[in-house]
């Protein structure tokens, strides 16, 4: 739901802007569930690794896919984005020790097929600018995200290391403050109570969640969930910006489906 979230806010936010309301209410939610849970703090020498996941996953993650996406058609950002979990997964294997099965990784370019024929039956076709870039480290930079968060993952647990990354990504965004002070004295309610919403349910509680399933299944298994994204995205627009997705887009979505089931499959023990 945060893509169509994203687009309602960025009505009377900037790009910037966008990305530390939603930090700034994230912080607040589980600053308040941190004290009532008497949650600990890390550790001195994991800090560096506190504020370096707060970097990539959500300071250079969040601003860099919002600036892309101001000159980036939606189809290319689209497609650009679907390169995460195929970024993730190699990180995974290179760094974690995973392996994916010839099936999985089939199953992985089943998804980026889908993904594919979702964003080119928004029939806005592909372009692309150097913006571009943008998108692609944004990809990029969630993808050692999700790799360098798993051992800190199995130490903290998912609920304190992500608040601890959320916070750190929030102070790292604080540049951006003096122009959210100003534009959210203007803006509509409709577009702040959004921007509410962004920061509570697909930043605060989709990143813990995201980062519980993380904690127990391969990075590159549970990458390729990433791909379902575009699928309810659509759905959600639909609903709430009435949005009527095409039939390309439909099919594309079922191809995702299908990829991301792929994937999973499992072998049976003998």
């Amino acid at each position: 739901s945060a893509f169509a979230g994203i687009r309602a806010g960025l009505d009377a936010y900037g790009p910037g802007q966008v990305a530390l309301f939603r930090f700034l209410v994230a912080s607040a939610v589980l600053a308040a569930y941190a004290v009532l849970a008497r949650m600990r703090l890390p550790e001195r020498r994991d800090l560096p690794a506190v504020f370096l996941a707060g970097l990539l996953a959500f300071a250079v993650y969040h601003v860099a896919l919002n600036y892309g996406e101001v000159t980036v058609s939606a189809g290319s950002a689209s497609i650009l984005i679907a390169t995460a979990p195929v970024f993730t997964a190699l990180l995974a294997v290179a760094f974690l020790g995973e392996r994916l099965r010839a099936l999985g990784w089939f199953g992985m370019g089943v998804s980026f097929l889908g993904s594919a024929m979702i964003s080119l039956g928004e029939g806005e076709g592909l372009r692309l600018d150097p913006s571009a870039a943008l998108i692609l480290l944004a990809a990029l930079s969630t993808s050692i995200y999700f790799v360098l968060q798993k051992p800190y993952l199995e130490k903290y647990g998912a609920l304190a290391f992500t608040t601890y990354a959320i916070w750190a990504g929030t102070l790292l965004t604080l540049v951006y403050l003096p122009g959210l002070l100003s534009e959210v004295q203007t803006a509509p309610l409709g577009t702040t109570l959004a921007m509410v919403y962004l920061g509570v349910f697909p930043t605060a509680i989709a990143y813990v969640t995201y980062a519980y399933s993380f904690s127990r299944m391969p990075a590159a298994r549970a990458a390729s969930f990433l791909y379902v994204i575009p699928v309810m995205a659509y759905v959600i627009a639909w609903l709430w910006l009435g949005e009527i997705p095409t039939l390309l887009s439909v099919v594309g979505g079922v191809v995702t489906l299908a990829g991301v089931l792929l994937v999973n499959i499992r072998r049976r023990r003998r």
